[in-house]
């Protein structure tokens, strides 16, 4: 069987709000949104009996790594303080669980949630082109499961694979002068910033990304939207500073309705992207 066009690899997740509960997690946002550009999109992961998939697009193949329980993460909103707790996880991600007939797949994207993904998975794609949404590599749950920042240290074959990284200005804050040595081994990358727009890195060269303006809604998963978009775009344009301007339209849109219902489709952010630049 062929591969889907866009593997995206970590935890879907029972995000808990206030408002209620939704799935979420990196690789799901990604995948939705590879799927809404027009891709054939697969999901590796791992979850429990309790995770809807019956709410995902048909389309999406998912392939399940068995756990008792998923992935959970608690959100509390306080003005604008944000904390995250995770209770519980599901099962770590490995290269033996990698699917032979994914390993041709032409767009991989590695978006763990929390330390979950092994990043020697990087190697089952020889010729894929690989990306990292590396938030879940920056994050550690502490002894009660309060989510906090942590040292990164990638390891060098990974960043010897990567076609490009994705970080926020949050993951990495106290740590900008060890991702600036990382992202010189990386052709691209790109530092999200909210609405403040993003840093574009190519070949170690930095280059400002302006935001579209949005009126958000919910911003979860935006960076995983900018990420998928970006990727997406470079894959098939080549052309960094207009997969970043794509990337940035998509993001914004999707923060304009609760979870995934704004990810936008080909016309929708092809719209959005037409009045974008007319703004040069």
């Amino acid at each position: 069987m062929a591969a889907p066009d866009f593997v995206a690899i970590g935890h879907v997740t029972l995000d808990r709000f206030k408002e209620g509960i939704r799935p979420g997690g990196a690789a799901l946002y990604a995948a939705i949104t590879a799927h809404r550009l027009g891709l054939s999109a697969g999901i590796l992961t791992s979850h429990g009996t309790d995770f809807p998939l019956d709410v995902l697009p048909p389309q999406i193949e998912v392939v399940t790594i068995d756990a008792p329980e998923t992935t959970v993460f608690e959100h509390h909103v306080d003005g604008s303080l944000r904390t995250m707790r995770r209770p519980v996880a599901a099962a770590n991600l490995t290269p033996a669980d990698v699917p032979d007939d994914w390993r041709d797949a032409r767009l991989v994207m590695l978006a763990p949630v929390l330390d979950e993904v092994d990043p020697a998975v990087a190697a089952c794609f020889d010729d894929a082109t690989l990306s990292a949404a590396a938030q879940g590599w920056l994050r550690v749950a502490g002894p009660n499961g309060e989510v906090g920042g942590r040292r990164w240290r990638p390891p060098g074959e990974l960043l010897g694979r990567l076609q490009a990284l994705f970080v926020s200005d949050e993951d990495v804050r106290g740590q900008e002068s060890q991702m600036l040595e990382w992202l010189q081994r990386i052709p691209v990358a790109a530092i999200t910033a909210g609405p403040a727009g993003a840093l574009l890195y190519v070949n170690g060269e930095r280059y400002e990304i302006r935001p579209r303006p949005a009126r958000e809604l919910d911003a979860t998963g935006a960076g995983d939207v900018f990420a998928a978009a970006f990727m997406i775009g470079y894959h098939f344009d080549g052309d960094p500073w207009q997969a970043a301007a794509m990337a940035s339209c998509a993001a914004s849109l999707s923060v304009e309705s609760t979870g995934w219902a704004s990810v936008p489709d080909r016309q929708t952010l092809e719209a959005a992207l037409h009045r974008y630049r007319a703004i040069d």
